[in-house]
């Protein structure tokens, strides 16, 4: 039989607790030691959500209006405060 060449995704424990993960109450996501975590664990790259304000048209600008476009069907609480967060 010939195995599937494909890398196994890593997975990766994230907590509140260990300061890796956001608390609901503080808009959910993760923290940059999570980030800086998860990247290392799985090769990865994310980058920190878009918060502020941010001019129309700009590189941010697109990642936010990505990020709401992929978020949107997320109705768990921990999704409602990521989307609240980023200002979707």
């Amino acid at each position: 039989m010939a195995q599937s060449k494909r890398k196994k995704k890593k997975s990766v424990s994230l907590s509140v607790g260990r300061g890796e993960k956001r608390s609901i109450k503080q808009g959910g996501g993760l923290t940059a030691k999570g980030r800086a975590k998860y990247n290392k664990a799985t090769g990865s790259n994310l980058k920190a959500p878009v918060t502020g304000k941010v001019k129309p048209g700009s590189k941010a600008a697109a990642r936010r209006k990505s990020f709401c476009a992929r978020s949107r069907s997320w109705t768990g609480p921990r999704g409602k405060a990521a989307r609240r967060r980023w200002k979707c």
